[in-house]
């Protein structure tokens, strides 16, 4: 039996989301998804959106990206002010959210509750488990590997390995992670893949998972739409289908949009990096807005064929691209260095682990709030898209396997190509190559490839890789938008997609053209703090949803 949406029209008519099969306990709730809706065909466009989270949501934006355009010194000055106040005030409450969710999930692995299975008993999965890693992994982070797998490892072992410095009044005022390793190139290295894999490993996918599974629970196993608002029903009851839940899914779109906008804001400026040190083009803002306009009517294609066609194929392509350019680093570099030091990195990760995630008293002020504190808002703004989308394409699943896949198989990926691309540029550094270092961070890896073999070659390789990471984060991402703005149904007609889709570049150039990767930066971490909040109710919620649901397989 398929139980996959039918996607092969664009009827205003549509099912919401595909019944459990088997036991679970619905929710008895009177509400129906979409009966909020407003559906229409005007100049024979199906639309089929959630009135009230559309509409301001939508409005709300146009005047962000408006407002942005026209006035960018103001908008980089506010977008700043708030970035700062949250990394002076706030940076202990992210680093604390952190941890919780990392332990949860752990938790949840290890406890009962891991047999549930997401869509009932008798639920079986949508997809092969090839193609659902593939989709997961390419929407989770594949930009964010492609700019940072290089410059931070890099340069945390620069700072690191300079040591601290104090300015007046007895602040440090250097960037190294914790107490620096002055002097000492193998202490510097440890740190520095240390520190890096903080920022890629547990923490970030723990994110995701709390609104994947917290989603994927109630819509699959409650029946509730696939909305942020359904998270909150164990708190808020059936006020959720009134304005309480209203703002929590546009609270979800902005956040949405924003991180990423950001990814797509960082992909854009690599990818003008990269052609510029290949083909000699220029990387200005117009070959910036050349880049994201283009990429973005890619996005529109692959929004139109569909998830099946679209963003399972662009996933799978990029695993594949990766994979190549991975192993290509792997063994051309230094292969040794490489392999020994992904165990070794594991548990210098593992020790170091207690002193990166403590959210009090940290002296080391500027990596644990311009760099931790970042992260953790971009990944908090990204996880109700990626979330969302996790949730969607992990119907069948139980919730062990769905946790140790989510939360440790990406972690050890994004460790071995972090290990890879970090060890080599370090390695390359301490041989008396200073270019990577002293390079901005979107062109660092492009110059770390100019020292190795097949350098046009892996360079137009890694050119291809953040594009199409960029395509297929603009896709899922417009796809998630459009279902938490059409009410929690995940077959909305298309035509919104590619208005949503329309949107996500026009915010990126926007960003990118008023204040560049500071405004991007910034406004990621604006829109993360709030979302943090939703984040912490899913914890309670999705815990309070599996201890009433039957666990008799796995």
């Amino acid at each position: 039996m398929d139980n996959k949406p039918d996607n092969s029209s664009d009827s205003i008519e549509s099912v919401g989301v595909p019944a459990p099969e088997g036991a679970t306990n619905l929710i008895d709730t009177d509400y129906q998804i979409g009966q909020d809706n407003y559906q229409a065909a005007p100049l024979g466009v199906n639309i089929d959106i959630h009135g009230a989270v559309f509409t301001v949501s939508s409005l709300l934006i146009l005047a962000f990206v408006i407002l942005t355009l026209a006035l960018p010194e103001q908008s980089t000055a506010i977008f700043e002010s708030i970035k700062n106040w949250i990394n002076t005030n706030m940076t202990w409450f992210m680093l604390l959210a952190g941890n919780i969710f990392v332990l949860v999930c752990v938790g949840l692995i290890l406890s009962p509750l891991g047999k549930v299975r997401i869509g009932g008993e008798k639920a079986t999965p949508d997809f092969s488990r090839l193609s659902w890693f593939s989709m997961l992994f390419a929407a989770g982070m594949g930009i964010g590997l492609m700019f940072y797998g290089v410059s931070e490892p890099l340069t945390h072992y620069g700072t690191a390995l300079g040591g601290t410095s104090v300015g007046e009044g007895g602040a440090r005022t250097d960037w190294a992670p914790l107490g620096a390793a002055a002097g000492d190139p193998a202490g510097a290295t440890n740190l520095a893949m240390a520190a890096t894999i903080f920022h890629w490993g547990l923490h970030p996918w723990a994110v995701y998972a709390i609104v994947a599974l917290s989603l994927a629970i109630f819509s699959y196993n409650k029946g509730l739409p696939l909305t942020i608002r359904s998270i909150f029903y164990p708190l808020l009851g059936e006020r959720i289908w009134g304005w309480p839940g209203h703002l929590i899914d546009i609270l979800a779109v902005f956040a949405t949009l924003f991180g990423l906008a950001t990814s797509l804001g960082i992909g854009a400026q690599q990818a003008a990096s990269g052609l510029s040190h290949l083909f000699g083009i220029s990387g200005g803002d117009t070959t910036l807005v050349l880049l994201i306009t283009g990429i973005t009517a890619v996005a529109i294609v692959s929004i139109v064929l569909g998830v099946d066609k679209g963003v399972k194929r662009l996933s799978e392509l990029n695993m594949l691209l990766a994979f190549l350019l991975l192993l290509f680093v792997v063994f051309v570099g230094p292969t040794l260095m490489i392999v020994t030091g992904f165990f070794k990195n594991i548990l210098v990760y593992l020790g170091e682990l207690p002193f990166l995630g403590n959210p009090f008293g940290r002296e080391d002020a500027n990596f644990s709030q311009g760099w931790t504190t970042f992260y953790w808002a971009w990944w908090i703004s990204w996880s109700p898209f990626v979330g969302m989308f996790i949730a969607r394409v992990s119907r069948g699943r139980s919730v062990r396997e769905f946790l140790v896949s989510v939360l440790l198989i990406p972690s050890v990926v994004s460790i071995f190509w972090m290990t890879a691309f970090g060890s080599t540029a370090i390695k390359q550094f301490q041989e008396g190559f200073e270019g990577a270092a002293s390079a901005d961070l979107s062109l660092q890896l492009f110059m770390v490839l100019g020292e190795m073999p097949l350098t046009d070659i892996t360079s137009f390789i890694g050119i291809v890789l953040v594009i199409v990471f960029f395509v297929t984060s603009s896709d899922s991402g417009s796809l998630v938008i459009d279902t938490i703005t059409a009410g929690g149904k995940i077959d909305a007609p298309k035509p919104q997609r590619v208005f949503w889709g329309v949107i996500e570049g026009a915010i990126a150039i926007a960003l990118l053209l008023g204040g560049g990767l500071a405004a991007l930066q910034a406004i990621a971490v604006s829109a993360g703090l709030p979302f943090t909040l939703i984040l912490l109710a899913g914890c309670y919620a999705i815990i309070k949803g599996l201890m009433s649901e039957p666990r008799a397989g796995t």
